[in-house]
Order: C-alpha cells, then structure tokens, then sequence
C-alpha cells in the first residue's frame, strides 16, 4: 500500500533478521515476526541462544497495550536425587579479560524459551504456527552460513561444546575450525520444529524428551519432568520509569535488570550530562561514576523489588565528586505493533538433548544470576536476570525499541547508548557504534575510541583496562525506531533492515 510505513527489524544476525523480514512480508505482525526470529536466532546464533535457555519478550500493540511476557528459567530441583549437582568451571578469555563459567549438567535449569515463544505466538501471533517456524526449518536444514562474529562466539565456548559428544556432533567440532562461511546444520532440531504445529512443546515438557532429559541428568544435574511438566510462562506489568521527558517501559521484578537501568537513569538525571561534549572527561567520568555507583548499590541490598526512591542523595553526591551467551531482536511492524526480545542459553551448559538438537543451559551456574550463592533455592522460584528489553515511549507514541546481550553489561549497555541518544542526540547507530565502558568490581574495562584526555581521567578516579578493539564483551544492542529504521551493534555483526510493506 502506497505511503504505509515500513516494517524495521535488528537482530544480532542477518539471517535472524531474514526469518523477521520474511514474516513481515508475508503478513505477519511483529509479534510473529519475532517469534519467527527466535526461533531462527537459534540456529543461525547458536552460541547465544537456544530453545533449551529463557528470555523475555516486552510487547506494546498498535492499541497501546503492554505486556512483559517472562520466559525465563526456573529452578530445578523437584524429585532429584542428585546429592551434588555437577559443576565444570570453563575460562572464557576475551581479548582484554577473561571470565569464569560454571557449566555442566547442575548446571541446568528449567528452560523456558521454547515455552515461551509458542506462547507469545498464541497470545498475539495471527499467522499459523507452520508458517511462523519454516524459516528456521530451512536454516537448520539446509545450513546457515556462519558470520565472522557468530564463528567468533563459537570458538570463544568452544571449551564448553568440547565437554560431550552431543556438543561435539551437534556443532561440527569434529570436522575442524569453526570459521566464518562454514555452513552449520542441525537436521534435528528441524525435525523437531516440524512437530511443534501438532505438539505445541508437549514432547520436551511432558513427553519422550522429557523422560529422556530426567534420565540423563539424574545422577549429577537437578532437572526433572516434574520441573518440566510445571513450567509456565507469566505475564507481567512492563516496569515504567521516567527518563527527562520520556518513559522507559523495562523488565519488572523479579529480575534486577530493569531495576538496575532504571537506577543508572535516575542516577545521570540529576547530572547536567547534556551540557558537556560526548566523550569529554566530564561525561566519560560521569558513565564511570554511575556504573561504579549501581554496582555498588546492587552490592549493599538494591535489588529487583527495591524502589527508585530508595536511592539517596549521598549516591548522586558521590557521582558528581567523581564526574569532575545471550542475544537480542527488535521488530516494529506497520500497524504499530512492537516487540523486543531478549533471549539466552546463557553459555550452554555442554548437554543436547538427543534426537532434538537442543543444547541446554548453564543459567545455575551464573553467578550474576546467583549472588547469594549457588543452589540456594528451592524448586520452581523464577531466576532473576540482567535482561532487560525496553520500550521508550515520548507520550503515547513509541520513539525506541530497545535491548541487548551481553551477561554483567546488558544495563550498561543500554544506559550508554540511551544517554548517546538522549542527552547528546547522536544518531541511533552512532549511538549504538560509540566506545563504552563497563565497571566489573575491579576495573573499569573501557573500549578503545575515547579522547586521551578522558582516558586519563577515568583512570585517575579508578583502576582502568584499556581494550585494543572492540568487543562483544561490552554487548550487543540492537534497536529500531519505528517507521523508520533499525541499528545493530557491530560487535556482535548484527544487522537492521526496513521491510517495505
């Protein structure tokens, strides 16, 4: 139709963004659009995402309605009989640091993803699910040509699919190097996407695979068919917060990262960040301060049900002294609708559930998920989460759609390029390609690209990590601005397209 506005999807992924695009073009909304781009993101972002991990989809319609819908994981626990869950510790070393990751089968929980993007479907999809999962079909059975940054993520958790055979078979290790232009396949986990239209996920949740699950972890991992059969999807009231003449729609309790964004706003609202330059030592202090400032609060009991009020003037006294595997989507449709998505497998847990090809996570092992220890709850208490897909509205009217990967600094992240965008006015993709930084307790970890000058001054107020390049260690936002185009990070070889409808 002439004049209608364009369809704009980002993804960390082109082929993620084609299974959206081809959705949009064939009638479907965003909501079928990104579900389709889910499941995609699967195959084509295979170390970032699966369907045996969780996520978060936050959905505003045409009408003005929103909705978070939590798919993330449970804890398992419900009829185990393991005494010591198993834990493998597997180094990740980045170019400028290295983390720790706890993987093996304790360290699986419950896996929402699959349950929850047929459930969005349902909830808000019109076309039938068939249509909504061939794209993905298609990519797993015919091949999905790896990108340089998806063949990166795979050779950094190489050490992890190297812990079983399934993790070997399931992602080629044997036939050699994982570089960018191979083709990766997974015939079985289309297989297993050609049943859902008929199963609904009944199989993994309650069936053949399920038992199966149970059986293989039962000696020394907790996930149960007990823990399977109960897993629901919830619905929530999108966390609103208010940003200079904005409002920021976000992930609500119980994860901590909408609360924790919200707070890096509340925080630099009361700092006068738009009067100095972008990239000056005054406004790269203040990022500094501020990251440093909701780490520390997080550390002293702030948490996902604490309130923005709570926040004392001491804190923002404190930052005026100092100012001197997970993936993401966005789709805004034609009609009006958004959704923006947030999924991980966290960084796998090295176990695929045979005849599915489905690897499942390590989300008990995380430590930024568990940070008053490992294995302290009891089964079925819905994990919190740094994830945090957002909305930003001016008015009624939907201005952003916004998210992103990246573990510890998916709020980092999203806090600089919302202030890259709000306070300096830098272009979406500039906002989203500028240098950032990221306090990790130790260190400010900062990205190259940042004047010599303000380097200096962060690393007179705290001890800094210079990178050489970019990295994916600083996340991966990908954000779309409706009717009118799409961003996608770089360090993560994203990609955004308009659709024309």
């Amino acid at each position: 139709m002439a004049g209608r506005s364009p369809g704009v999807v980002a993804s960390g992924d082109r082929a993620t963004t084609e299974c959206a695009a081809e959705l949009l073009r064939g009638g479907g909304n965003a909501f079928d659009a990104a579900v389709a781009a889910g499941f995609g993101a699967t195959v084509a972002e295979p170390a970032l995402t699966s369907l045996g991990g969780g996520g978060f989809l936050l959905a505003r319609t045409a009408a003005g309605a929103a909705v978070l819908f939590d798919f993330f994981v449970d804890t398992p626990g419900d009829g185990a009989v393991a005494q010591e869950p198993h834990f493998e510790p597997v180094t990740i070393r980045f170019p400028g640091s290295s983390q720790v990751f706890n993987v093996g089968r304790g360290s699986v929980a419950v896996p929402g993803t699959l349950a929850g993007l047929l459930h969005v479907h349902e909830r808000l999809g019109r076309l039938p699910l068939e249509q909504v999962v061939a794209p993905a079909i298609a990519l797993a059975r015919n091949g999905v040509e790896l990108s340089a940054a998806q063949a990166y993520f795979l050779g950094l958790l190489r050490p992890i699919f190297n812990l079983t055979e399934g993790g070997r078979n399931q992602f080629g290790l044997h036939e050699g190097e994982l570089r960018q232009g191979r083709e990766l396949r997974n015939p079985e986990l289309a297989a297993f996407l050609e049943t859902l239209p008929e199963t609904r996920g009944r199989s993994f949740y309650e069936g053949e695979f399920a038992r199966r699950i149970e059986a293989d972890l039962r000696r020394d991992g907790l996930l149960t068919m007990r823990d399977l059969a109960s897993y629901r999807v919830i619905e929530r009231q999108p966390l609103e917060l208010a940003y200079r003449r904005f409002r920021l729609l976000s992930n609500p309790a119980p994860s901590f990262g909408g609360s924790l964004l919200g707070l890096a706003l509340q925080l630099t609202e009361a700092q006068e960040l738009g009067a100095s330059e972008w990239g000056s030592a005054t406004h790269l202090r203040t990022l500094a301060a501020v990251n440093v400032e909701v780490a520390r609060l997080r550390d002293t009991g702030f948490g996902a049900e604490a309130g923005l009020e709570d926040v004392d003037t001491e804190s923002i006294a404190r930052i005026r002294r100092a100012s001197g595997g997970t993936t993401h989507l966005c789709v805004a449709d034609a009609e009006g609708n958004v959704a923006t998505l947030t999924a991980s497998n966290g960084e796998g847990s090295g176990y695929v559930v045979p005849g599915t090809g489905i690897m499942l996570n390590n989300m008990l092992g995380e430590d930024d998920l568990h940070p008053e220890g490992f294995h302290n709850d009891p089964p079925g208490v819905r994990v919190s989460s740094m994830m945090s897909p957002s909305i930003l509205l001016e008015g009624d009217t939907v201005r952003l759609a916004i998210g992103s990967g990246g573990s510890k600094r998916i709020r980092s992240a999203i806090y600089q390029v919302l202030t890259h965008r709000i306070d300096f006015g830098l272009g979406l993709q500039a906002a989203i390609d500028a240098p950032r930084l990221h306090w990790d307790g130790e260190r400010m970890q900062l990205e190259p690209g940042f004047p010599t000058e303000s380097v200096n001054a962060v690393r007179s107020y705290r001890p800094t990590n210079l990178w050489k390049r970019r990295d994916v260690y600083f996340g991966g936002v990908q954000a779309v601005e409706p009717g009118v185009a799409g961003a996608a990070d770089p360090r993560r070889g994203g990609v955004a397209t308009r659709v024309e409808l």
